[in-house]
């Protein structure tokens, strides 16, 4: 749960917090000892250690991630979905942990599987009941704080419709101050002015209003420290809401160096630990598949080499992170090996495509050795596909932020291929569409969404008619 720096009563918010953080790791210790006694299995040192890593694992990867979103508490729908996938991340941790260190076959199957499939579902039931108090308790009116604007603009407009939708961040929005006549705001019906910012102070402290917002444009610096310095005779808490915000931001977080705020506009969500955990994942799951598919990846290759002349493995040049140019393998899958100036896309019964190749590219086996790239580092199995450099260059210029999705290295798959975006560009509309799933994918980063991904991935090749 994601608590809001504008609450009321934040002490018992933070004790719901760690409830909400410690009841997982407890019902699936729970469940592990029940069915023990319930199979009449001895709950022995080898369960004991394994209760102990769910403690460490559990409250981190059965975590709900965090969002750059107002929505503080999940919909049913998305817990349910959620705990699924990190349950099964879960397991399939503690399972490598138990083939390194040969201790699996020192637990009961029985017991074992029963608690794998089962677990899933109490953990959605606490999950979903606590989600639910939660929500009431923070619905409630005596939790409300009591805000006021100053300034009236589309910032601080764009802010009272954003608290009103989103009744969990426990703020009631009193009205607005503003120098400027009613004529000249064209204030709407129904929009409130309680007066100018010089009757602010007062207001503020005969009302006994918790909140202040102040939304003045930045250009008038003087006019915000002068009302700052009239708002300290008050209790209230004060939020500067610059109006940098009316841009689109990716990854924006607040930050300092050195004691100077700084304000994050366009960032990469791989820093720190998420990069170290991104990472992770693309060597753990690429090094496993690569093992398991090698025999069928040398079977491709023969194929290819023998169904018609040129390379098995086809290499082009295309932009990875930070607009770097890398190459790409591919089965080859053309008669052609285009990467010059001019790259003309495949199309629908393309006759440069070859028959072994049709059959590739239709389920996306082509893509297959861009593993080696994710290994190599220069790739990630989720991320903004790669275009040629050639349809980099023509596209940078049409459409507005398309150099923004190489914040992140290209990935094999995405969220723009699981939601359609596949095959043949023909209009700047389908190219537009797909770079706005990728920058969606940038502000929503999370360990969960690049599994779901990949899930999602695995259906659409079976299903999919758009690869050609």
């Amino acid at each position: 749960m994601n608590e809001p720096i504008v609450f009321k009563r934040s002490v018992l918010i933070g004790q719901l917090a760690l409830v909400q953080l410690l009841a997982p790791p407890l019902v699936a210790i729970g469940m592990l000892y029940g069915l023990s006694v319930l199979y009449g299995v001895t709950f022995d040192e080898d369960f004991r250690t394994l209760a102990v890593l769910v403690a460490i694992l559990a409250p981190t990867v059965l975590r709900r991630p965090r969002v750059v979103s107002l929505e503080i508490l999940p919909r049913t729908w998305s817990i349910t979905a959620s705990l699924i996938l990190r349950w099964m991340a879960l397991l399939a941790m503690l399972f490598a942990i138990g083939y390194v260190t040969k201790t699996s076959t020192e637990f009961s199957r029985r017991v074992i599987l029963t608690w794998a499939t089962l677990t899933p579902v109490p953990l959605i039931i606490v999950s979903i009941a606590l989600n639910e108090y939660i929500r009431r308790f923070m619905h409630s009116p005596s939790n409300a704080r009591k805000a006021v604007i100053a300034g009236y603009n589309d910032v601080s407009r764009e802010l009272v419709e954003r608290i009103r939708t989103n009744r969990e961040l426990g703020i009631i929005v009193k009205g607005f101050f503003d120098d400027r006549s009613l004529k000249r705001l064209g204030v709407p019906e129904g929009k409130i002015l309680l007066g100018g910012l010089t009757e602010l102070a007062a207001y503020v402290n005969s009302n006994n209003v918790d909140v202040i917002f102040i939304a003045l444009p930045m250009r008038q610096v003087r006019r915000v420290v002068d009302l700052l310095e009239e708002l300290r005779d008050t209790t209230a808490s004060i939020y500067f809401v610059p109006d940098i915000f009316v841009v689109d931001l990716i990854q924006s977080r607040t930050a300092e160096i050195d004691g100077v705020p700084i304000v994050a506009m366009c960032e990469t969500p791989f820093q720190g630990t998420r990069g170290l955990i991104k990472r992770s994942m693309d060597i753990v799951i690429s090094s496993i598949a690569l093992i398991l598919l090698s025999p069928f990846l040398l079977l491709v290759a023969l194929l290819v080499k023998l169904s018609s002349p040129g390379p098995a493995i086809f290499r082009q040049r295309r932009y990875g992170l930070d607009g770097e140019v890398i190459d790409v393998l591919k089965f080859r899958t053309m008669t052609v090996t285009e990467d010059g100036a001019v790259v003309q896309q495949a199309t629908r019964e393309d006759e440069r495509v070859t028959p072994i190749g049709r059959w590739l590219r239709r389920y996306s086996i082509d893509e297959l050795p861009q593993l080696l790239n994710v290994l190599r580092g220069n790739m990630s199995l989720v991320g903004p596909r790669p275009h040629a450099v050639a349809h980099n260059e023509q596209y940078r210029r049409l459409i507005k932020g398309y150099m923004v999705r190489h914040k992140v290295p290209p990935g094999i798959t995405g969220l723009a291929q699981v939601n359609g975006c596949r095959g043949e560009t023909t209009l700047l509309e389908d190219m537009r569409r797909r770079v706005d799933y990728d920058l969606d994918y940038l502000r929503h980063w999370s360990p969960t969404l690049d599994l779901r991904i990949l899930v999602q991935t695995v259906v659409k090749v079976l299903y999919d008619r758009k690869a050609y």
